[in-house]
């Protein structure tokens, strides 16, 4: 069996309403992409909580609908132009035809994703996979709903940071978990006790569901469950993978979880945001950068005892 893509280049303010409509006109699914991908006019489209952008879309966007292959491509768009208003012509958007074969869609998707090598002797391995290296550090981790499987850049700064400052017997709080992936590297190189939280709880459900797997026994929160259970723990090593807007409106909180001595480290940063999250952190502790890496950095420091 085989499907068409009807693809469309539609400016950006066209591009989420055609969408709609070619859904609720007969489209199986529905992607906007960006029509300059892998030129120079390429733009990258991000933001972080409370900064996302207005649409999801580029000034030149491509709207690419999966239908059947007995669709009337035509009357398709023009029926999607008439439910979303737009004043256009039914024959305004030009647009081409792409035909998608039947394939093994799962063994296609796992062929995308290998083992990644991070660090010295860390390995996260699908479950499809066999370890390369039997004798490493090995994280068995599939691709799911909740971020962290090694691949950006940001989770690969604070396994390297936790690898090169191994947690033996030390107590870590990862906040901000996802998929647990910092918490088992921490466990896996001899921290004590470690606690994960998370605001998303199926990000929670798929830490303990990795935790298992990986047979490490680490206990995850969300915020306020770990508020009121864990009150007044503190830990001797703080890792929070979340981005700077948030990071810097829990400096307070994530400093008050550091025990004397205690090591905090921070990731999800732009190197051109680092400046700003250290100064947000200035009057709790001394952070530095340790690491970049394609634009982001790891920040780390220690809390000084005063005793």
């Amino acid at each position: 069996m085989s499907w068409t893509e009807i693809v469309i280049e539609v400016p950006r303010n066209h591009a989420e309403s055609l969408s709609d409509a070619l859904m609720e006109a007969g489209a199986l699914s529905v992607s906007v992409e960006d029509a300059d991908e892998g030129t120079a006019a390429e733009q990258p489209l991000f933001g972080e909580p409370g900064m996302e952008p207005e649409q999801a879309a580029w000034e030149r966007s491509r709207v690419v609908a999966l239908t059947e292959t007995t669709i009337d491509a035509e009357a398709l768009i023009a029926e999607a132009i008439g439910i979303a208003g737009l004043p256009l012509a039914p024959d305004a958007l030009p647009f081409s035809l792409r035909t998608v074969e039947e394939q093994d869609w799962v063994r296609l998707t796992q062929s995308q994703f290998a083992p990644i090598h991070i660090g010295k002797h860390i390995w996260v391995v699908p479950s499809w996979h066999d370890a390369p290296d039997p004798d490493g550090l090995i994280l068995e981790l599939d691709p799911g709903l909740a971020f962290g499987t090694g691949s950006h850049p940001t989770t690969r700064l604070c396994m390297e940071w936790l690898e090169a400052n191994a947690p033996q017997q030390n107590t870590v709080l990862d906040y901000g978990c996802g998929s647990g992936i910092l918490a088992l590297v921490a466990k896996k190189l001899g921290a004590r006790d470690v606690i994960g939280v998370d605001i998303d709880p199926q990000a929670i459900e798929s830490a303990r569901f990795n935790s298992e797997r990986n047979d490490c026994e680490i206990a995850y929160f969300l915020p306020d469950e770990f508020h009121r259970d864990n009150d007044k723990q503190v830990f001797d090593i703080v890792v929070a993978n979340i981005l700077s807007g948030p990071l810097k409106v829990l400096a307070p909180m994530l400093c008050a979880r550091l025990a004397a001595d205690g090591a905090l480290v921070l990731s999800g940063v732009l190197a051109t945001q680092a400046e700003e999250v250290i100064a947000a952190y200035a009057p709790f502790l001394v952070l530095s950068v340790w690491a970049e890496r394609e634009g982001w950095v790891a920040l780390s420091g220690k809390l000084v005892s005063t005793t």
